[in-house]
């Protein structure tokens, strides 16, 4: 782990302000993993045994319902801790991280949480700050489920997506993971029927392109104003 230089942390919104010796010390006691494409990094109701910041790849964070039913919570891009269990409080994970793409992480055992946040109040800070952040996304998407239409969520969530992990190319912008109909049906709660039915038609418009699992925003503005569309 010493081989791991800690400038690869210094850029990220968990470690902003942390000098050079702060970085190296957090990098201690982290060990690196590797999950593929669809794999659990951890699953809803499992003891919080570890947290986790990742390098490289995106997460889905997908919690159950109890008619079984998956829900996308949130995507989890490069950069951001996930499995913060003991910053809530709690000794379980609250939902299931699942590798939306071939990752790379650190984890660090959960029982080094309280040192770390301890000799580290800059790391704490940033935390909690994202902590807040992250709770009132969730406020403004149970708001959204309930009062707006689905064609306006639907377009939201892909605008979202390419806010996060869009990349840009001569045909538009690309969401840089694959992401199928499917998942954004479980991010909107609606339907895949209604999902396809929508897609389609922007792609007939030439709002979109889309095929294997690769959506490009081409009319990004136009969705723009779907999205915030009233009536």
């Amino acid at each position: 782990m010493s081989r791991l230089d800690p400038s690869l942390l210094a850029g990220l919104p968990p470690f902003s302000g942390m000098d050079h010796d702060a970085l190296k010390d957090l990098l201690v006691g982290a060990t690196p993993l590797r999950h593929p494409k669809g794999a659990h990094i951890f699953r809803e109701g499992e003891d919080a045994h570890s947290f986790f910041l990742l390098l490289d790849g995106y997460v889905r964070v997908v919690k159950l319902a109890p008619d079984g039913e998956q829900v996308i919570v949130r995507f989890i891009t490069s950069g951001e801790l996930l499995g913060i269990a003991k910053a809530l409080s709690r000794d379980s994970y609250p939902a299931n991280a699942v590798a939306a793409a071939d990752c790379v992480l650190l984890s660090w055992p959960s029982r080094s949480w309280d040192s770390i946040i301890a000799v580290h109040p800059g790391f704490a800070t940033n935390t909690y700050a994202m902590v807040g952040q992250r709770l009132i996304d969730t406020h403004d998407k149970v708001v959204e489920l309930a009062t707006e239409r689905v064609e306006r969520r639907v377009a939201n969530a892909v605008l979202n997506l390419a806010k996060t992990t869009g990349k840009a190319t001569d045909e538009g912008i690309l969401i840089d993971f694959l992401i199928s109909r499917q998942d954004i049906s479980e991010m909107t709660g609606t339907t895949l029927h209604t999902v396809s039915r929508l897609l389609s038609s922007w792609e007939a418009k030439g709002w979109i392109k889309s095929g294997r699992q690769r959506i490009t925003l081409v009319e990004s503005q136009t969705l723009k104003l779907l999205a915030t569309a009233r009536g």
